[in-house]
């Protein structure tokens, strides 16, 4: 009985030291490179700080961020669990990015008039809003789909743009080549921030937003089929597939970010 008695004793002693152990313990779901989308998990009474940047931490646990294109400093991951803190530091790796010519552009679309400017700050303060949204929407911590049954990628992530010859942004998305009018399915569970059907470079352009700032684009599109403020589940039909704004072709560029940093969709997308 006694013998009984300290084995229990033991054990309830050895998972209390475990459980202490693994309070500040974090997963990583997601690679430590340039470009990707990182999925993280912690005890759910824990906060966390990305580059001393508070992110939220949903009730199960999880949270999100990103690394940009051109990151090159390590991530601090601070994890806070009462009085206990752990601090992660986690090595970002570089990528090469391909070089991407495209010929054949109007002109104003590659070197825009000056009096389409004050237009270009307008549609990009409208996107710039849309990304910003913080909400407590827990999508992000789901598997993302492909936007298109058949599909052929014709554009990756990163690679540096020269329009017309001369050099321009890098393109921050995944282009898939497709006819004109192809469905579009919603990648992920998530809400309208924002329909345009006309922007200057993007035409047709959907914001969705799937929680802590986390968010997928969807540029040039022919038609839409969802309002600003809907939600929509991963897998419904939003629209289809056009040639609008800065565009030589029917084709869906896709875009995911982490507030303001651009990430590869391709970090979260099955292209094989």
């Amino acid at each position: 009985m006694v013998v009984g008695q300290l084995n229990k004793v033991l054990i309830l002693f050895i998972l209390i030291i475990y459980s202490n152990q693994n309070l500040n313990a974090v997963e990583f779901k997601g690679k430590f490179i340039q470009g990707s989308f990182i999925l993280g998990k912690v005890d759910s009474n824990s906060k966390v700080t990305i580059d001393k940047r508070s992110v939220k931490v949903s009730k199960d646990g999880y949270f999100a961020f990103g690394l940009g294109r051109d990151r090159k400093n390590d991530v601090i991951v601070k994890v806070f669990t009462g009085n206990k803190t752990k601090i992660y530091e986690k090595k970002v790796f570089k990528r090469k990015y391909k070089i991407q010519k495209i010929d054949g552009l109007p002109e104003k679309k590659v070197t825009p008039p000056k009096e389409v400017y004050e237009r270009i700050k307008r549609e990009n303060k409208i996107i710039v809003n849309a990304r910003e949204i913080e909400s407590d929407l827990t999508f992000f911590t789901k598997k993302f789909i492909n936007p298109l049954d058949e599909a052929i990628v014709t554009g990756v992530y990163g690679s540096q743009r020269i329009l017309n010859g001369k050099p321009k942004w890098p393109h921050y998305g995944v282009d898939f080549a497709a006819k004109e009018g192809t469905k579009i399915k919603a990648m992920l569970d998530g809400t309208a921030t924002m329909v345009e059907t006309d922007l200057f470079y993007t035409g047709g352009t959907l914001i969705f937003d799937h929680g802590h700032g986390i968010s997928t684009l969807y540029m040039h599109m022919k038609d839409i089929y969802v309002r600003k403020g809907q939600e929509v589940k991963q897998g419904d039909i939003i629209g289809t597939v056009g040639s609008t704004g800065r565009s030589t072709g029917p084709h869906l560029d896709v875009r995911l970010n982490w507030f303001g940093v651009r990430l590869d969709p391709a970090s979260v997308l099955d292209l094989r």
